[in-house]
């Protein structure tokens, strides 16, 4: 009844794979589809930050020091 604490081996997985690496363990594929994804939400953060700072302008309270 020995049993050993079975351990899950290393994983070496990589950020990007090549379109035509024969590679299994990677998080992004280096093809047209990611990179339209990458610079989709690129766009929509710009377009949040600016909102934030736009907002920021807009709605600032004066300061009514009497």
């Amino acid at each position: 009844m020995n049993k050993k604490d079975q351990k899950q081996p290393q994983e070496n997985t990589e950020l990007v794979k090549d379109e035509n690496s024969p590679k299994r363990n990677y998080i992004f594929q280096k093809s047209g589809i990611t990179k339209l994804g990458f610079v989709i939400i690129l766009a929509i953060l710009i377009l949040i930050i600016f909102g934030i700072v736009l907002s920021g302008l807009f709605f600032e309270t004066p300061d009514f020091a009497a």
